[in-house]
């Protein structure tokens, strides 16, 4: 199965060639590909490619440049004070669209990194729709079954996200398959002889990757959020493959108890590792999928999430709703 990935994959490499031979790689010390630093994981750039645009690829530059200054346009405009003498709003919706956080606290993207030069339509180039394949027929039915034996959310922390829980990132901005989220899309890679690890700043999580060709024989049982990882480097690139992801996980509200990830992180220049990933997993979609991330370097560091230690939230959720409880059950 591996091997049929990797085939997936290959034309990423592939293109990526020309590039990279104009750019001399850093080394560890040890003698392989240093990626290591803070990258940013933003870009206007979507996961699946907007219907209308077909098998259109890329953007022509003036596309792209249009496409940024519109993006850059709406957050000047959710960006402007209001003014303190407006009348109640009528509805949320009124509101400017930036969900339960101010502009302070976001970081929207305002930009479309290349890959190898070109402006993607999406992050998402196979299928070449751009787009995810079908579900598995009976898929949706056997979620609403799973579903609807769920705690209530409003029962206990159990019926809440494992965002809103702190026990991984929101939005898989950790994983399985590392997607930009409206803030804290920021990881930190770390290398050693024997190992690379990805710190994301969302909710601080740490995937730990083994340099090596043999998995643990208990990964399947012991399921981990982030999955069993296990790398090696074909040339400039590092391959890393994951399976067993624990069960409790999504990826766009499907199951990843059988996914198999494929990732490779190659650096395109200083400032700029392009992040490829492929996704196998028979019980939930048609066909695989794969496509391509420009991670951009910072110099910012990135900071403890903290999540739990002041998640007062989750207190107030529960503590509202057996207030509603009680409310209901008098007289």
């Amino acid at each position: 199965m591996q091997t049929q990935i990797f085939l997936l994959l290959g034309a990423c490499l592939l293109a990526g060639n020309t590039v990279a031979q104009q750019y001399e790689i850093p080394l560890t010390e040890w003698g392989v590909p240093d990626i290591q630093g803070v990258w940013k994981h933003t870009t206007v750039m979507p996961f699946e490619r907007p219907r209308d645009l077909g098998e259109k690829r890329t953007y022509t530059e003036a596309e792209a440049l249009e496409l940024e200054h519109a993006q850059q346009q709406r957050f000047d405009a959710d960006n402007e004070p209001l003014d303190p003498d407006r009348p109640a709003p009528v509805v949320a919706a009124s509101l400017p669209p930036i969900g339960n956080y101010d502009l302070f606290w976001r970081d929207d993207p305002q930009f479309i990194p290349t890959i190898n030069g070109e402006f993607r339509t999406s992050a998402i180039t196979d299928p070449p729709d751009g787009r995810l394949p079908a579900r598995v027929a009976g898929l949706d039915q056997r979620l609403r079954e799973q579903r609807a034996n769920l705690p209530d959310r409003s029962d206990g922390p159990e019926g809440r996200g494992l965002g809103e829980r702190c026990l991984v990132a929101f939005g898989n901005s950790s994983g399985p398959l590392m997607m930009p989220v409206i803030y804290n899309s920021h990881m930190q890679i770390v290398q050693s002889p024997g190992y690379v690890s990805i710190t994301t700043e969302m909710v601080h999580d740490t995937r730990i990757i083994k340099i090596t060709d043999r998995r643990n024989p208990a990964a399947e049982a012991h399921r981990k959020w982030m999955g069993d990882s296990i790398g090696h480097w074909e040339g400039d690139t590092l391959v890393v493959a994951t399976r067993y992801f624990n069960n409790w996980h999504t990826l766009r509200g499907v199951p990843v108890d059988n996914l198999t990830l494929l990732e490779t992180f190659r650096r395109e220049s200083n400032n700029k590792i392009i992040y490829g990933f492929s996704v196998d997993d028979p019980s939930v979609f048609t066909a695989r999928f794969s496509g391509e991330y420009p991670l951009s370097r910072t110099d910012n560091a990135i900071y403890e999430y903290a999540c739990h230690e002041g998640n007062y939230g989750m207190i107030g959720i529960l503590a509202g709703a057996r207030q509603l409880e009680r409310a209901a059950a008098e007289p």
